[in-house]
């Protein structure tokens, strides 16, 4: 199945309800889209098509990295940290009270980081490390925002997903359209088809 740009899936929900181009405006399906976008990748915690990974460096004497610091390489920015090591060791996940508990921030230890806890967005590595060293890092990115209002164009672009999702988003516009023109019967008949498709579809990314 190929991509479907923006103008195409318009185009496939102006099908769905028998109506021409203009009777409702592109603003109004755009954000009918766009909720059945982000229905779709925050449905799931961790798709597997969001996974990523890089790479940060430390800084000698700081222990707490916010999650913008340490995902200034991806585009979208890191949504979530599943995994970090250094060179020599694979970092060992621990709560935050028990790691400022048991490597207290005002004690003389440091070195090489081998565990990390995780809050308030801020990863913090016990020991606080003593130089600069590379951390490789596991996790989910930010889905990309569709569609773009910040991209001139945008009527080319295809959703930031596995193509055979970007028909649902169709689907849940034109329910989203008929319940705004008061046909709630077809507006539940189509919602009903989204909830079944996507789940279908995502059993092949489980």
């Amino acid at each position: 199945m190929s991509d479907m740009t923006l103008a195409q899936i318009r185009t496939q929900v102006q099908g769905m309800l028998d109506i021409s181009d203009g009777d409702i405006p592109n603003a109004v399906l755009d954000t009918f889209i766009r909720q059945g976008y982000n229905a779709i990748v925050y449905s799931e915690k961790r798709w597997p098509f969001f996974e990523t990974s890089t790479t940060f460096s430390t800084v000698g004497g700081q222990s707490d990295y916010s999650l913008s610091t340490i995902g200034t390489s991806i585009t979208q920015g890191m949504r979530e940290i599943f995994a970090l090591r250094t060179d020599g060791d694979v970092c060992e996940y621990v709560g935050r009270d028990l790691g400022d508990f048991s490597n207290p921030l005002d004690g003389l230890g440091s070195g090489s980081p081998t565990h990390w806890s995780y809050w308030g967005d801020s990863v913090r590595f016990y020991p606080t490390p003593d130089a600069a060293e590379t951390i490789y890092v596991r996790g989910i990115r930010n889905p990309t925002a569709f569609p773009s209002t910040l991209d001139g164009n945008a009527n080319n672009v295809a959703p930031d997903l596995p193509s055979p999702f970007h028909p649902l988003l169709a689907i849940y516009a034109a329910s989203r359209a008929y319940l705004q023109q008061e046909d709630p019967t077809m507006a539940a008949q189509y919602d009903r088809q989204f909830q079944i498709e996507l789940d279908n579809i995502a059993r092949r990314y489980a």
